[in-house]
């Protein structure tokens, strides 16, 4: 019922988990929430414990034994990639609704198990992508359904973000391909960090408004200067079953921010943005502009959604069958370039204080904004440390990774 509050949970208070609690406590009316609880084996990192402890509100080592005390409408999983599928499955089990930060998992068949059990047990899953939740994407997405822009022809993302060591030493799965008992991780600047912007493509092309348009093949560059297990540098192309092509471009070793940026080129329009004007625009053949606002002006918009969500029943603007395209391209992606290519020692620097250090590589940004510019990969720019990905054929894609799994566990 709407006019009564929901009870929720929140899964990891720490990192993410922190942006939701404080959006809880800071700017959400509490007349609409009860927080029954938060779930946290390492409660000590969060700097509002205290405050919880002082509104006894209870802390729990695992949702096993948050379920064990509860039954709650709705619980944000905040916890590591890894986790999100079985988190989300408890909760569906124990008939809470869901809202999972992004991405949805490591795997597409993560991404189906969470599918399978958000039917099984009749309730809702919405995903953290919080542009898929503002009204300016929103607005966006309905006049491409309208036919105001024309045919979909090419769109382009680049987010250059530097992160420093303390970034990928903040836990023990940053970087990872799998976790230390074999899970698929997949962590990555895609898979991440810029996962919003290179979902928010294929969210805008979706034939409903629920919906996301699904990528039918994938190829893709992966690098790294890092010290890390998986890449900190992609570039991408898909084409999706409309055969609209989708570049992306993201990277952790630059040491300037740039981005995100991107152009969406329809037949009639071309679509930018760019943060340092944080406005979406179209501009039309005949010369006209149509402003559409800033997509990160309401940027707790998924979790107001979420509450409607439990309350009412509201569908949400992006459950797991829109998000699992990002899955698509990102398992299709590491499967593109199964060993991950390494810059060239000269040209890797690591910079600043000890603990803090940032590592990158000489001219990566002007590269990858010259290889965005003219929608081509490093490879095809015939960049001298670039080496071409296999194009994966996505059309028949069910599990990750692909290839024959002949010798791999079958946890794999």
């Amino acid at each position: 019922m709407k006019d009564q509050p929901v009870h929720l949970a929140l899964v990891a208070i720490g990192g993410y988990g922190l942006i939701y609690l404080n959006g809880l406590l800071d700017k959400t009316d509490p007349s609409r929430f009860v927080l029954d609880g938060v779930v946290d084996p390492w409660p000590e990192n969060c700097p509002r414990l205290a405050e919880l402890q002082s509104r006894s509100i209870p802390v729990y080592p695992s949702l096993e034994e948050f379920y064990r005390h509860h039954q709650t409408d709705l619980v944000l999983v905040s916890s590591p990639i890894q986790n999100h599928a079985p988190d989300t499955v408890t909760c569906l089990a124990h008939g809470s609704h869901v809202l999972c930060e992004k991405p949805l998992g490591a795997t597409v068949q993560d991404a189906q198990t969470i599918i399978d059990a958000m039917h099984q047990h009749g309730r809702l899953v919405a995903v953290g992508y919080q542009w898929s939740y503002n009204q300016a994407v929103l607005q966006l997405k309905r006049d491409f359904h309208a036919g105001l822009f024309g045919a979909a022809k090419k769109l382009k993302t680049i987010v250059l973000w530097p992160r420093d060591e303390k970034y990928f030493n903040r836990n023990n799965w940053a970087g990872k391909i799998k976790d230390q008992i074999g899970r698929w991780v997949l962590d990555s600047p895609a898979n991440n960090a810029a996962a919003h912007y290179l979902h928010n493509m294929f969210f805008v092309l979706g034939e409903t408004m629920k919906s996301s348009a699904r990528p039918i093949s994938v190829q893709a560059e992966l690098y790294r200067a890092n010290r890390i297990e998986n890449h900190d540098t992609i570039a991408l192309r898909c084409l999706t079953e409309g055969h609209v092509e989708v570049l992306f471009y993201a990277t952790h070793a630059v040491k300037e921010n740039y981005g995100p940026v991107f152009s969406y080129e329809f037949e009639k329009a071309r679509v930018t943005y760019a943060l340092e004007d944080p406005v979406i625009r179209a501009r039309f053949q005949d010369g006209s502009v149509k402003e559409y606002g800033d997509p990160d002006a309401v940027y707790l918009q998924k979790l107001y959604d979420a509450l409607d969500m439990a309350a009412i029943g509201l569908e949400p603007a992006c459950g797991p069958e829109a998000a699992r395209s990002q899955t698509y391209c990102i398992n299709g992606a590491q499967e593109s370039m199964p060993e991950i290519g390494e810059f060239p020692k000269m040209l890797v620097t690591v910079s600043g204080e000890e603990g803090s250090r940032l590592t990158w590589v000489q001219g990566l940004d002007r590269i990858l904004q010259n290889c965005y510019e003219k929608a081509l990969l490093p490879s095809e720019r015939c960049i001298p440390w670039s080496k071409k990905g296999l194009e994966i054929d996505l059309r028949n894609y069910t599990h990750f990774p692909q290839r024959s799994r002949e010798g791999q566990s079958a946890a794999d």
